[in-house]
């Protein structure tokens, strides 16, 4: 699967668990790490804990893929879950708010907004 598809399969999981501000941003021309961040939001430390376990259980279920990596998913103010070519980041909204990475890594062109 590539980048672009994987990345909108996390969105739509995070989506179908109520997340917020869904974005997909295209990183692979300013980064050898990824090809796409996957950014949401979740309104509580509950809530983002939730979205991160729901993304994990979806990709594996659906796609077979389990995270090569993932940190910070039990504090709940930031998850990351690494795909390799997609990493997958819920934000509680303060934590959102100072990382602001959509903007950090925006070129102009890169960022998309998921809609369902």
């Amino acid at each position: 699967m590539e980048g672009y598809e994987l990345a909108k399969f996390a969105a739509k999981a995070l989506s179908e668990k109520k997340a917020q501000d869904i974005v997909l941003v295209n990183v692979g021309d300013q980064t050898v790490v990824c090809s796409y961040f996957v950014i949401a939001s979740g309104k509580s430390t509950t809530q983002v804990k939730a979205l991160c376990e729901a993304v994990e259980e979806k990709l594996e279920e659906k796609l077979e893929l389990s995270p090569v990596r993932k940190e910070g998913i039990r504090e709940g103010r930031w998850g990351v879950l690494d795909y390799g070519d997609v990493i997958v980041h819920v934000f509680n909204e303060e934590s959102r708010l100072f990382y602001y990475l959509e903007r950090l890594w925006d070129s102009g062109k890169n960022v998309e907004r998921y809609e369902d």
